[in-house]
């Protein structure tokens, strides 16, 4: 009995240490969605198309402790692809109540701060590097065989 007794505190304890922790869904800092699809934060400073791995990595290199989940889905999103699953559980406060880290007292101002970074990444300014490239080698080919039919 003592046995099922502590079994159930350490459950409630653990269930009470969750609630501590945010769920932010990719589809939050996402200018592709309207507000009725989900999106939390102004247009003009989400993200395109953000992971929930960059997510994670933007929220762990500032300092707090994260989860990822990556079979979770936000329950409004119709399109069930890899790209859009996944789900950062992040600490905001501790058990006392107060804020992890003070910069970031609201869930909102870790949205926020996150669609701020996640452009800044390496792996997108490196997209966005490449496909420019691809964009203009593209063009310059057009402008050869134009040149050829004349």
């Amino acid at each position: 009995m003592l046995h099922k007794q502590l079994q159930s505190s350490y459950y409630l304890n653990s269930l009470f240490s969750l609630f501590r922790f945010i769920c932010i869904y990719p589809a939050y800092l996402n200018n592709k969605k309207t507000i009725a699809e989900g999106r939390r934060i102004p247009i003009d400073k989400a993200v395109e198309n953000p992971t929930s791995a960059e997510i994670q990595d933007v929220c762990a290199a500032v300092g707090f402790n994260v989860l990822l989940e990556k079979n979770k889905m936000y329950p409004r999103e119709w399109n069930r692809d890899v790209q859009y699953r996944g789900r950062v559980r992040i600490q905001l406060k501790q058990d006392d109540g107060n804020p992890c880290l003070p910069q970031f007292p609201t869930r909102k101002s870790v949205m926020l701060y996150a669609a701020e970074t996640i452009p800044k990444l390496k792996t997108r300014t490196q997209k966005m590097g490449g496909s420019d490239q691809s964009l203009q080698q593209g063009e310059g080919g057009k402008k050869g065989k134009g040149k050829k039919k004349k």
